[in-house]
């Protein structure tokens, strides 16, 4: 990872999914609106394309999800932004962390490995809505890219974890 403070994350999650695709495929899949609003709860990506560049989720009505910097970015193969919750609005309390994907040829299929590193000792219970919304993100991309349909998961974020975000300072 590049950029500043890149030495106080450390990874706390890794997910890694095989999909039946091309890096060049998968990078267009989570770098544009156009697919991130299929797979990803109809949320649209702005990607600044380069180091310190803007990245931002919206909602479906405009509002700001997720916002932070790129910290590192070679397409097709790394992308890492810094991730700071806006909304909800208790999600505010957290500290930023840092999401990196990486792309890697594994035979025929396409190596896709989600990365969620932190700067502090999160607790389990708030690492519990990264736990289960990546597999069912990653999940959908996968079938999205596969088969042409994203699935249909409904999904809300654990109570355990709303109720550790409270409880914070």
């Amino acid at each position: 990872m590049t950029g500043a403070g890149a030495g106080t994350f450390k990874p706390k999650t890794v997910y890694v999914i095989y999909i039946d695709s091309t890096p060049e495929k998968v990078w267009q899949a989570l770098t544009a609106s156009e697919f991130t609003r299929k797979y990803f709860w109809e949320r649209s990506i702005e990607l600044e394309p380069k180091l310190g560049g803007a990245f931002v989720l919206r909602l479906p009505d405009g509002r700001v999800n997720v916002q932070g910097k790129v910290v590192a970015y070679d397409p097709p193969r790394k992308l890492s932004v810094t991730w700071r919750v806006e909304w909800p609005e208790e999600f505010r309390k957290l500290p930023e962390c840092v999401v990196s994907y990486e792309l890697a040829q594994a035979g025929e299929a396409l190596r896709l490995t989600v990365t969620e590193s932190h700067s502090w000792d999160v607790p389990d219970a708030i690492l519990t809505g990264g736990r289960s919304g990546w597999p069912a993100i990653l999940s959908s991309l996968k079938s999205l890219l596969e088969a042409g349909k994203p699935l249909a998961i409904a999904m809300e974020p654990p109570k355990d974890m709303i109720d550790a975000i409270k409880r914070l300072r």
